[in-house]
């Protein structure tokens, strides 16, 4: 429905961009991957910073957003590393960079 109402909307899910190598595609997914891991990562710390706000001096719930907010650390880094391990990925499969 909402191709017919939106104007643009059906032409643009009718324009499929095929890749043109395999260096292509992984680059677009590794892209894609980490589009998804930035987003989850800023919803755990999100998660965490409201868990801790509200946590009201209870160590345990307090500990429990230390935790999300250091598993959000380590989704941002594994997407600030994801194009090192890409490379790593293309050098293993033999892929030209």
């Amino acid at each position: 429905m909402t191709a017919v109402l939106v104007p643009g909307v059906a032409a643009a899910s009718t324009h499929v961009v095929a890749a043109t190598s395999l260096d292509e595609v992984i680059n677009n997914l590794r892209n894609v991957i980490v589009g998804l891991l930035v987003g989850l990562a800023t919803l755990f710390a999100t998660i965490g910073g409201v868990r801790y706000m509200l946590a009201g001096g209870d160590p345990g719930e307090v500990e429990a957003a230390k935790k999300t907010l250091r598993y959000a650390a380590i989704g941002y880094s594994v997407a600030v590393l994801a194009p090192l391990l890409v490379k790593m990925l293309q050098g293993i499969v033999g892929a030209p960079s």
